[in-house]
């Protein structure tokens, strides 16, 4: 068999816990309100596990992306999952997972680069796939952030949610195009104390205007670069889905790239910041809504704690 030369995504999948958490609930215990979340970070409502674990959420979202990919749990060779937030350090996720879908003996592993590590993990899949060591991987990113929540600290408590996305992701084959494009990763440690989760018993602390800076002026170039090494212009590209964590944000990127006829998914409204998990999340609902046809170039950018970052321009399955 020859050794691939690209990959694809075939399917994603996506859960939410059920409980819904507005600004107006969280006006009852904190000082703030619904306009004030909505024009600072543009998040109307969050969801929130209760007793589900990070692994629970990773598992569902992982079954409905396997169970749309057409595949199987015996063609899952690899797993991956992407999280800063699961307190169960080992076993890992990734072994859980495994374990409830009945995925036997894969390569299974957890990273954590924060709200990047999606486009981390589709990557390291790429690579896996691209150098023979995988022919089938499940790619995860699954937050349990009201684990790391101070629930009385406002310029927190407003930010985030739970949730998971998965993608089921596979060799090409010969003669077809590649739908993972390259990666464009990277770091920048020198700032990595604005963000942090630390400690046995932590929570969330960040310095909101320093990501916020450095966001705005930072990923873009960044993000073009992902564009260029797919070789792919920015009238080209059918939706954006970057890191979900501010509607400020995101509209601070968009304006330098020059993406006239992308979707601007901002799925952080209804789903708060779900750091790796988001984007998974937001396009695998956007793809359930039929937003983002078969087929079409989608670019991906995650940023976040460390202060990291990684994107990449897929086909959409």
């Amino acid at each position: 068999m020859n050794q691939p030369t690209g990959s694809k995504i075939l399917a994603f999948g996506h859960y939410q816990p059920s409980q819904v958490v507005t600004n107006d609930d969280l006006s009852k215990v904190i000082e703030t309100n619904d306009a004030w979340i909505r024009d600072r970070v543009g998040i109307a409502e969050r969801r929130v596990a209760g007793s589900e674990s990070v692994a629970d959420m990773a598992t569902a979202a992982a079954g409905k992306a396997l169970a749309a990919s057409g595949l199987t749990a015996a063609d899952i060779d690899q797993v991956i999952v992407a999280t800063c937030s699961s307190i169960d350090r080992c076993p890992n996720v990734a072994t859980r997972v495994a374990a409830k879908l009945g995925i036997m003996a894969p390569a299974a592993y957890d990273l954590n680069t924060a709200c990047s590590g999606f486009c981390y993990g589709l990557a390291a899949a790429d690579h896996a796939i691209r150098a023979g060591a995988s022919r089938n991987t499940l790619v995860i990113g699954a937050e349990k952030l009201s684990d790391v929540v101070d629930w009385t600290d406002r310029t927190t408590a407003v930010l985030f949610g739970d949730g998971a996305g998965a993608a089921v992701v596979t060799a090409t084959q010969e003669g077809e195009e590649a739908g993972v494009g390259p990666v464009v990763w990277g770091s920048a440690p020198e700032k990595g104390d604005v963000l942090k989760i630390e400690g046995w018993r932590p929570y969330i602390k960040q310095e909101g205007q320093a990501v916020f800076r450095w966001a705005t002026t930072a990923i873009a170039p960044y993000a073009q670069a992902a564009l260029d090494r797919a070789g792919v212009q920015g009238k080209d590209i059918a939706a954006f889905v970057a890191h979900q964590a501010n509607t400020r944000i995101i509209d601070g990127i968009v304006k330098r790239l020059d993406l006239p006829n992308a979707i601007i998914v901002k799925d952080l409204v209804e789903s708060g910041n779900t750091s790796a998990a988001s984007i998974p999340l937001a396009l695998s609902k956007a793809i359930e809504r039929r937003e983002v046809p078969s087929g079409a170039p989608v670019l991906l950018f995650g940023f976040g704690g460390g202060l990291t970052y990684a994107g990449q321009v897929i086909r959409c399955p």
